[in-house]
């Protein structure tokens, strides 16, 4: 039975203890000087789980009895798919919900009942709770359904095979549930190669803020004119491209319909099955112009 990713095997990516080189592909060693970066989201690019989470969302309402205007909490299909395009981060999202579209912090006659919030901190505390509560849930559903998405491993491989390119992952999710995606599906092996790991308790700032992505160019010391992105939502391209980077959408049923042109995608495609390698995306170290140009959606 595979175990969850040690801390001493997650440090060096996560750059808290600087890696001073990287095996190749060839069993020799390298020091890392890196010319680009190539950086991947975790939900919804490397695998398929924006649903899991739903489900999770939805499981721990339950356990709390959470109740708005007199009907119990639930997100739907729909309304999720608008959390994914507006909000990043799973406490982002239920504060956005309990305080922008119920407009009241819920009652609670379920787990952990207490009095119904009053003030922003306690509506927070309560937040903070069923957060820990869904991670649980969403490791147990990723354990047991999630699968990885057509060509991002491959991807990933071919990344990480090619020299002067630091490959990394820079997720949103809270660490709890990102260890088990990547212990999942990513695998020890996979992840022990990767440059930078960042999880969205790493950043003060949640997408659609750039930092999560201005913190991997920091730490990889990459100029960010030669990093490419791949993100699955408008939260994800908002990010990088406030950080200056290059994005390149794969989008999922939940994200199919937005404006990912519009809002300055460099291209965007159902996914990555069609074989996307690396020197696909730079040339020399640098960004291609035309990114996947015959392969993705046309404007």
């Amino acid at each position: 039975m595979r175990t969850l990713l040690s801390a001493a095997l997650l440090a060096p990516a996560l750059g808290l203890v600087a890696p001073a080189r990287r095996r190749s592909s060839r069993g020799a060693t390298r020091r890392l000087a890196f010319d680009a970066a190539l950086l991947f989201d975790c939900d919804g690019v490397l695998v398929e789980t924006e649903e899991l989470h739903r489900l999770a969302y939805n499981e721990a309402f339950a356990a709390f009895g959470l109740e708005t205007a007199g009907a119990p909490v639930e997100w739907s299909v729909a309304y999720y798919d608008k959390l994914q395009n507006t909000v990043g981060g799973g406490k982002p999202k239920m504060k956005y919900h309990f305080t922008e579209t119920a407009k009241e912090w819920p009652t609670v006659s379920g787990r952990g009942g207490r009095a119904t919030a009053t003030t922003l901190e306690e509506g927070m505390a309560l937040i903070d709770d069923l957060q820990d509560y869904k991670t649980e849930c969403y490791k147990r559903l990723v354990a047991t359904t999630a699968t990885a998405r057509p060509g991002a491993l491959e991807l990933m491989d071919d990344a990480i095979r090619t020299p002067g390119l630091a490959v990394g992952i820079c997720s949103a999710s809270t660490r709890g549930g990102f260890e088990k995606v990547v212990d999942a599906i990513v695998g020890q092996e996979r992840l022990a190669r990767l440059d930078v790991v960042i999880a969205g308790d790493d950043v003060t700032h949640k997408k659609p803020d750039p930092e999560i992505y201005n913190l991997a160019a920091a730490r990889l010391g990459v100029d960010k004119s030669r990093c490419v992105v791949v993100e699955d939502s408008l939260v994800g391209l908002r990010a990088a491209k406030a950080a200056e980077m290059a994005c390149v959408i794969t989008y999922t049923s939940s994200t199919a319909d937005a404006d990912f042109y519009g809002e300055g995608a460099d291209a965007a495609l159902l996914d990555l099955s069609a074989g996307v390698t690396a020197d696909m995306l730079f040339d020399g170290g640098a960004v291609r112009g035309d990114l996947l140009a015959g392969l993705r959606d046309s404007k």
